[in-house]
């Protein structure tokens, strides 16, 4: 018959770590749960604790402070380069005030978003930062009636009650068409996102203003929506555009179509930027690995993520601040998919 496994043998308790340590266990309690203590006393406790692989029980320290030290990002997408670049900026943010981030990838539909809300108002996470593509009343209504304080990376109706960071889309296309129209572009064709998404419908707005203000064509030819803000669905929504028009300049929804814009010109041996001029939006990493490097609008995505971030960490040390929405404005990256065409060598 084999011996019991002594108390040693077995996972080890703040009652162990004490006296390793030589105090006492109020002291290695707060300690290990992030309250004041001073350098030696925190530094005895922690090396106690690793010599013996002491390793907090989370559960037990949530029931009891109420904390979870995790904050949670929710995207559409987690494999679009701008998300990506969201949540190095958040982590890094979170990470300085003792935060841990969780992702959640929960598509375009804003009942999923509502649902993950619903968990994570049971205790998973401390606070949330969304960026939905799809804004209902319903969405609108349960981050008002959040737990856990919660801020969109997005834009909400002016007269919800929550923080938010957004990007300026329209003034952003504005630019892109503005510029396109400097180097002498004139039939400037969009290709955009689902319209009736928030920045599907911020961009094609942003669009008609620009041609409008600049009296170009604004026929409907000029125009056609993707299925998705996808590379896949914007190589088909770029052969339903060249089939129907022949623009000299295309500015896209986002930079994943852009890309398959710029794929789709040259199957047809249609020379960017030559024969046609391509913008994209984001100015992500996508935009200087291009062939040619695309032009992009900047929306500001790393700022926006590191205002949010800084934003929920504001609430969650003071939770009755006013609610707050933060503008971030949109710069133009000029590469070479839009060059003027003398400079493109014609």
């Amino acid at each position: 018959m084999s011996e019991q496994p002594t108390i040693e043998a077995k996972r080890s308790t703040l009652v162990l770590v004490a006296e390793r340590a030589g105090v006492s266990i109020a002291s290695v309690s707060r300690v290990l749960n992030g309250q004041p203590a001073s350098a030696q006393l925190a530094e005895r406790v922690r090396r106690a604790a690793d010599e013996l692989g002491y390793v907090p029980d989370a559960s037990a320290r949530t029931l009891k402070t109420g904390r979870t030290d995790q904050i949670a990002l929710a995207v559409a997408d987690l494999g679009n380069p701008v998300y990506v670049k969201m949540m190095h900026e958040v982590a890094r943010v979170a990470a300085k005030k003792g935060y841990r981030l969780v992702l959640s990838s929960t598509g375009s539909d804003p009942k999923d978003q509502i649902e993950l809300l619903g968990s994570l108002n049971r205790g998973f996470a401390d606070g949330l930062l969304m960026s939905p593509l799809r804004v209902t009343e319903e969405l609108v209504a349960a981050l008002q009636g959040s737990r856990i304080p919660t801020v969109v990376i997005g834009s909400l109706p002016s007269e919800a009650d929550v923080d938010s960071v957004r990007a300026d889309s329209v003034a952003g296309v504005g630019l892109a068409v503005e510029h396109l129209a400097s180097t002498g572009r004139r039939h400037i064709a969009f290709v955009n996102g689902p319209v009736d998404t928030v920045p599907g419908a911020a961009r094609l707005e942003g669009y008609l203003r620009a041609v409008e203000r600049l009296g170009l064509p604004t026929t409907a030819d000029l125009q056609v929506a993707a299925s998705d803000f996808t590379y896949k669905a914007g190589r088909k929504a770029a052969a339903r555009l060249l089939g129907q028009c022949s623009p000299d300049a295309i500015v896209c929804a986002n930079d994943l179509i852009a890309v398959a814009v710029l794929k789709e010109l040259a199957a047809r041996r249609i020379r960017v930027p030559h024969d046609v001029a391509v913008v994209g939006m984001d100015d992500s990493e996508a935009a200087e690995l291009a062939d040619p490097a695309l032009t992009s609008v900047n929306l500001g995505s790393a700022k926006r993520a590191r205002t949010a971030a800084k934003l929920l960490i504001r609430r969650l040390e003071n939770p009755g601040v006013a609610t707050k929405t933060v503008v971030i404005e949109p710069t133009l990256s000029i590469r070479e998919s839009s060059a003027a065409r003398e400079v493109a060598g014609e």
